[in-house]
């Protein structure tokens, strides 16, 4: 009987399948978008390996810790797997680990601004040996799977990018983003004035990717909304198994505001300016002069 394939050989396989154009291109019909649907959900799945294997961690990992060690522990002590294994097996390169790397850095501060004693905005309720100023480490991880996500995700669809604004545009804006989720706290709550600059920005920008083996294509602000819903969702999850707690939820559990919806399709905008500055990446991009 022969041999079984190891995960790790099976995934860059797998992958070299989704990328490479297929052979059988007659496919005519409902045949056809049957086959693309397919095809897009298999790569959408891959392309969350690192978010579906960590946040599977969290739903599995029970609140009491196992054999002693806390659960935010057990979590940091996973994702850092998880991370190693893909740059192991080839499924991220180091450039993209640096990029992944700037996410959980960005991530980690805004966390610990916002869980800070005077801000509170939600907190991290359970012991840890690994918290710094209060934040669990894996917190940053949350972040980091949105980078890694949208990195796989350009790969596997062989994504492209039309009539994207000016680099230093794109940004500025990021910087305004990101600096908001600071100064609404003291200032005013600028983000409805950055989204409207923002779909002004990225108006006419398209984004190309293939499913199968023909390209579509839709607005780039469109794949900003729906990312944001579904990180959206995964946060009404997280929430319920009390990974963290906004302060609404401290006495019962109810549905993350609708809100923070719009939270991360900005941070989704700020997310993919930053993969947008890699090398191999940047080349897929078309900014009209």
């Amino acid at each position: 009987m022969p041999k079984v394939a190891a995960l790790p050989e099976m995934l860059p396989l797998l992958d070299r399948h989704l990328i490479d154009r297929p052979t059988d291109l007659q496919r005519r019909g409902f045949e056809r978008f049957v086959i693309e649907f397919l095809y897009f959900g298999l790569k959408e799945a891959r392309a969350c390996l690192f978010a579906g294997l960590f946040f599977l961690a969290i739903f599995l990992v029970p609140r009491a810790g196992i054999v002693g060690v806390p659960r935010y522990d057990l979590l940091l002590i996973i994702a850092l797997t998880i991370q190693v294994w893909m740059i192991w097996a080839k499924l991220e390169t180091l450039d993209e680990l640096k990029a992944i790397s700037i996410f959980h850095l960005v991530g980690f501060a805004l966390e610990v601004f916002k869980t800070s004693g005077n801000i509170q905005s939600w907190s991290y309720p359970d012991f840890a040996y690994t918290k710094l100023f209060g934040v669990p480490l894996f917190s940053g991880f949350m972040y980091a799977a949105v980078g890694s996500y949208i990195i796989q995700a350009w790969r596997l669809f062989d994504l492209r990018v039309k009539h994207h604004p000016p680099y230093w545009m794109a940004g500025l804006m990021a910087l305004a983003i990101y600096a908001n989720f600071f100064t609404h706290h003291y200032i005013g709550d600028y983000r409805w004035y950055i989204a409207a600059c923002t779909l002004g920005l990225y108006a006419r920008a398209t984004i190309i990717f293939r499913p199968y083996d023909q390209d579509r294509k839709m607005p780039l602000l469109a794949a900003f909304v729906l990312i944001g819903f579904f990180i959206w969702l995964a946060e009404n999850i997280s929430t319920f198994f009390g990974v963290w707690r906004y302060p609404n939820q401290l006495g019962a559990w109810s549905t993350v505001h609708i809100g923070k919806w719009s939270s991360w399709c900005l941070l989704v905008i700020m997310t993919f300016t930053i993969v947008a500055n890699l090398k191999h990446i940047k080349r897929s991009i078309h900014v009209p002069d």
